[in-house]
């Protein structure tokens, strides 16, 4: 009696003041990306995949969390709780039982109204998934989160790549693309969280032919990716087919899934979590297995064993021996999954990569004690030799590399430890050691300690680090966040790092640190303003116009950027985001400047939805470039960066045709006032805007 007069207490309490109001039955809204985003990546940047972090935060979405089965681990790879508060929800349920309502988590202690509409779309009370009666093909055929999704995307003005082909001395015509300007993406998705999950993802950028040419590995669409998952089949926790991805530990060994780093989030980002095997579902071409895995359960014990058998792009370069014999060999490894000219369509598939690896991971009853070993051998179908550099001494070379490590993460009252150590061929270790704490109810910690050698060589991991990856990187990391009241909250981290060998044109050891302070002033429900300021101290190679003798010297350059933005919501129709971000660079006694200054509109009806930004943006040089998250299509990621004068805007518009058919359409344009031409090369466009469109369609069966 006494939960349902609370429940029925919050809910006349919440129905006034929610934006969109609570119904009775369980209602998991969209996510608000451009609020994650903001959260989690405090300044974007250009080294980070944020198509695999966007796609991977869909994943979280459709397979959202079970509140009476889940434990401390799991609620924590969401980014959303605190130590304490996820100490204060496992509390809950233990003194109370199973939640019957969502509109309970507002009955827990140091739960407020903003965690709570953070969660929503994350989480869920069904437990339908691991029960559900009847054979799998009816279950897949009657299936409601079943949809497909067909969009377009194109640049209007001519590309120099589209422009009929020069000729060259000696007769020849220069390189052009072969395909139309047309982008295209097709994605089919059929999945019940806990059950299944079964779909296909199709792409073909702009340049690309739709050709069907085995020769060249072309199959209409430029790549295919797919995957058919099955959750909780006996022992069997999880087995997949196709394309799919692992995140065990730390990210040191398995590292794909939603792994953040560092971001107006100070202490939720700084560890990862085991969430296993997981379906690829994105458009970008690496970063994947292909093939099987499958993770088998015996009491308090995982056994999780993986086989892959992946086409890579790869420059193939052909050497002869002193016996006139010749072998083959990679010169790179391609990333961009781009196929638009006779060079870039000769490297396609040109390497089989295959990996065979497995994890064993031990949780204790009470799930507060987690213990864990991963293993991975790949191999190439040829050896990699990368063009020999200074800086590149000890990067992995070879045909083969296998690399093993052991993790754990250990809960107690209100502080997460973790931690995982790995070894590699080569000889290289990596390791990372860190804790999140909630010291009172107004103040959270963390502290994240790493040292990833020179020589150590992991080809899919994601742990916390400067760089791009865990190599050649040493430092310290210090979050805190504090809530003095209900309106106001402040966030702080300080990152020192080191890195002991050469990277790419930084020509001996160097160091750096960075540090980020952000403060919220939510004066009530609809009204959040904050400012942020970041700065970010790295060597670099003094340019050899600064210097006389010595080509090799570096010197500190200091970024520094702001941000203030106001955010409003007028009313459950309109609302209005301001927003002015700026930024210096000082190197070798030189500083540029740059600022972005952004009016963004947006109002939605029951059926329909429009937003819309105009941006003035002005740099000095690319340093000072401007990253900014726009508002896309649903599942699609936009962050360009603002570089150079001009002005920016877009128009987002989503109407909903009935209960099965939703369209988007966006419009985006950048007009440029000092210059008369845009990028280069094939990229190249004669004139000074850029106009962009995007159309979307979305069917979802059983509705």
């Amino acid at each position: 009696m006494r939960r349902v007069l609370l429940g029925m207490g919050w809910l006349l309490l919440i129905l006034p003041c929610s934006p969109k109001g609570y119904t009775q039955q369980v209602f998991r809204p969209e996510i608000d990306m451009e609020a994650f985003v903001e959260e989690l990546f405090a300044m974007q940047e250009d080294d980070m995949d944020y198509e695999d972090l966007y796609e991977n935060l869909l994943q979280l979405y459709l397979n959202p969390i079970s509140l009476n089965r889940t434990y401390a681990e799991e609620l924590s790879s969401l980014f959303i709780l605190s130590p304490l508060q996820i100490a204060r929800f496992l509390e809950y349920r233990e003194q109370v039982g199973p939640l019957v309502s969502l509109y309970e988590l507002q009955t827990i202690p140091d739960w407020d109204l903003e965690t709570v509409q953070k969660m929503l779309p994350f989480v869920t009370l069904d437990q339908s998934g691991v029960s559900r009666g009847g054979p799998l093909w009816q279950r897949i055929k009657s299936e409601r989160d079943a949809y497909l999704i067909v969009r377009h995307r194109r640049v209007w003005e001519t590309r120099r790549g589209f422009t009929p082909p020069d000729t060259l001395s000696g007769g020849r015509l220069s390189t052009r693309y072969l395909g139309d300007p047309n982008d295209l993406y097709l994605r089919f998705r059929v999945q019940h969280a806990k059950d299944f999950s079964l779909g296909f993802t199709a792409d073909k950028d702009a340049g690309e032919s739709f050709v069907w040419d085995p020769n060249t590995k072309r199959y209409g669409f430029n790549f295919l990716s797919y995957h058919f998952t099955r959750y909780q089949w006996g022992r069997w926790k999880t087995l997949t087919f196709g394309d799919y991805q692992l995140q065990f530990g730390q990210g040191l060994v398995f590292g794909a899934g939603f792994g953040v780093g560092k971001g107006a989030e100070t202490i939720t980002t700084v560890r990862r979590s085991s969430l296993g095997v997981r379906p690829y579902t994105s458009a970008l071409e690496f970063g994947f297995f292909r093939g099987a895995a499958a993770t088998y359960q015996t009491g308090l014990w995982e056994w999780t064993v993986m086989v892959g058998d992946t086409p890579r792009d790869a420059r193939l370069q052909i050497q002869t021996d002193s016996l006139d014999m010749e072998t083959g060999f990679f010169s790179s490894l391609l990333r961009s999954g781009l196929h638009r000219t006779p060079s870039e369509i000769a490297a396609k598939a040109q390497g089989r990569e295959r990996n065979l690896g497995g994890n064993v991971q031990y949780r204790s009853l009470d799930r507060n004690f987690q213990w864990g070993v991963n293993a991975l051998h790949t191999s190439y179908s040829q050896p990699f030799l990368p063009n020999p550099r200074i800086y590149n001494s000890f990067e992995f070379r070879g045909r083969e590399n296998h690399v093993h490590s052991t993790y754990f993460s250990y809960n107690y009252q209100n502080y997460f430890f973790f931690g995982e150590t790995a070894l590699s061929k080569s000889g290289g270790t990596g390791s990372v050691l860190g804790l999140m704490a909630s010291l009172s109810s107004k103040m959270d910690a963390s502290f994240l300690w790493r040292k990833y050698e020179r020589h150590f060589h992991s080809f899919y991991g994601n742990a916390f680090a400067e760089g791009s990856r865990p190599i050649n990187e040493s430092g310290m990391y210090l979050g805190l966040q504090y809530r003095p009241s209900r309106l106001w909250s402040w966030s702080f981290y300080y990152d020192a790092f080191r890195f002991p060998w050469m990277r790419f044109r930084v020509y001996a050891p160097s160091s750096g640190h960075e540090w980020l302070t952000r403060v919220s002033f939510r004066p009530d429900r609809n009204t959040q303003v904050f400012l942020q300021w970041r700065e970010e101290v790295k060597d670099r190679n003094l340019l050899s116009g600064d210097q006389e003798e010595n080509h090799y010297r570096l010197m500190a350059g200091t970024k520094r950027n702001g941000v203030v933005s106001l955010d409003r919501q007028f009313s459950r129709v309109w609302g209005m985001k301001s927003r002015v971000q700026f930024s210096t660079f000082d190197f070798a006694g030189r500083k540029t400047n740059g600022f972005v200054v952004m009016q963004d509109i947006q109002a939605s009806w029951e059926r329909f939805s429009l937003s819309g930004r105009f941006a003035l943006f002005d740099t000095d040089d690319f340093d000072n470039r401007q990253y900014v998250y726009e508002k896309n299509v649903l599942w699609a990621f936009s962050a360009p960066n603002y570089f150079g004068q001009g002005m920016r805007y877009y128009l987002l518009g989503q109407c909903r045709i009935n209960r099965q058919l939703t369209v988007w359409g966006r419009w985006a344009r950048t007009a440029y006032t000092d210059r008369s031409r845009i990028g280069t090369g094939l990229q190249e466009i004669d004139g000074n805007t850029l106009s962009e469109t995007t159309l979307q369609l979305r069917y979802q069966f059983n509705r």
